[in-house]
């Protein structure tokens, strides 16, 4: 394996920056991986026509192999290569969204190996809406494609930054390009089109509402355990810091976070809300305050949960996010990286598992 290149780039694209991607290719063409920027994450990207190149994902992210990947294009007009019997409803979210942070699960062509789909009949498709990664895709062709999930181990924080990246994989990875923080920095809509109406399986960057605006017609937010369809971030139990993650209501996380430093433990308390920030008076007790705002919180939350996993708190007390459509997918991550399969009734922690 080639030693990591972390590069560090400009997002106007320079000609260092342009030969940069065309290093990236030649190590694409070769079999090998770059982690690259998209608006939502960073990806790990690999050829998509490329066994070799796919298991190198699976191994370098520990992924279940039969945990799909979302394949990134590079235009629109290449879509119908990659999948077939497309709806008229999806080219209409295509067209309105791409580039943009929506994927479409639609029937796979012949061109998409199983090792990509997880064995299924179905592929997530999408362009993402970043300069590098545009470009890059540009530079690989329209008979070429990446598959890239999330550039970290499975079911670890996403990452939203090329620090990130090279902070978790290292070296595993042939190249980091570098282009800045992500502008949205949570993982993109899914919908599916394999039933009679479109569905949701995860919310992200796109509404439910512009979704149905675009079609003129309801779009049905799918839960996990009537989910056809496996796709990436579906598990229970994803994005997750290693610091225990549990969330409150702002009317009780104060009291949350005294009852667990009266036994001794260092706690930070993550807050949104006016009522939430309310200074809790004890040593053991951190807070911080991320903003009221979805689009800035979302942008922020990531790169925040890595900082403050690095902080030896024994645990993480969040807000619970308001339940208003803008705070879907902010609460469908936070729900994922607190949950534990020993909670209780209550949503409590049996700390006896956690120690």
């Amino acid at each position: 394996m080639q030693p990591t290149q972390h590069i560090s780039s400009p997002l106007n694209l320079s000609s260092e920056q342009n030969e940069q991607i065309a290093m990236a290719v030649r190590i694409l063409h070769k079999g090998g991986t770059v982690a690259f920027p998209t608006e939502t994450v960073y990806g790990l990207g690999a050829d998509v026509t490329s066994l070799v190149a796919i298991n190198k994902i699976y191994n370098i992210k520990q992924r279940p192999i039969d945990h799909p990947l979302i394949v990134h294009i590079g235009n629109i007009s290449h879509l119908q290569f990659w999948a077939q019997n497309i709806p008229e409803s999806a080219w209409k979210l295509a067209r309105h969204f791409w580039p943009g942070p929506l994927t479409l699960i639609l029937p796979r062509s012949r061109h998409i190996p199983d090792s990509v789909t997880g064995g299924q009949d179905t592929v997530g498709l999408r362009i993402p809406a970043h300069p590098v990664a545009q470009a890059l895709l540009n530079a690989l062709g329209p008979e070429k494609a990446l598959a890239a999930p999330s550039a970290n181990r499975f079911g670890r924080i996403s990452p939203t930054t090329a620090a990130h990246v090279y902070e978790e994989l290292g070296t595993e990875v042939d190249m980091i390009l570098d282009g800045g923080a992500c502008e949205v920095g949570l993982e993109s809509t899914i919908i599916s089109f394999c039933d009679q109406s479109p569905k949701i399986l995860r919310p992200g960057g796109i509404a439910l509402s512009a979704l149905e605006s675009i079609l003129n017609a309801p779009v049905i937010l799918a839960h996990n355990q009537n989910q056809t369809v496996r796709t990436p971030g579906s598990l229970p139990a994803h994005y997750a810091p290693t610091t225990p993650l549990k969330l409150c209501p702002a009317n009780q996380i104060g009291q949350s976070a005294l009852a667990f430093a009266a036994q001794g433990l260092k706690i930070l308390v993550i807050t949104w809300s006016d009522i939430g920030k309310t200074e809790i008076p004890h040593d053991s007790i951190r807070h911080f305050s991320m903003p009221g705002d979805p689009i800035l919180y979302g942008q922020q939350l990531y790169a925040k949960l890595r900082q403050f996993d690095h902080e030896a708190f024994d645990y993480m007390l969040i807000e619970t996010p308001p339940d208003h459509p803008s705070w879907m997918a902010i609460t469908d991550r936070l729900q994922r990286a607190s949950y534990h399969p020993t909670y209780n009734n209550r949503n409590e922690y049996n700390d006896n598992e956690h120690k």
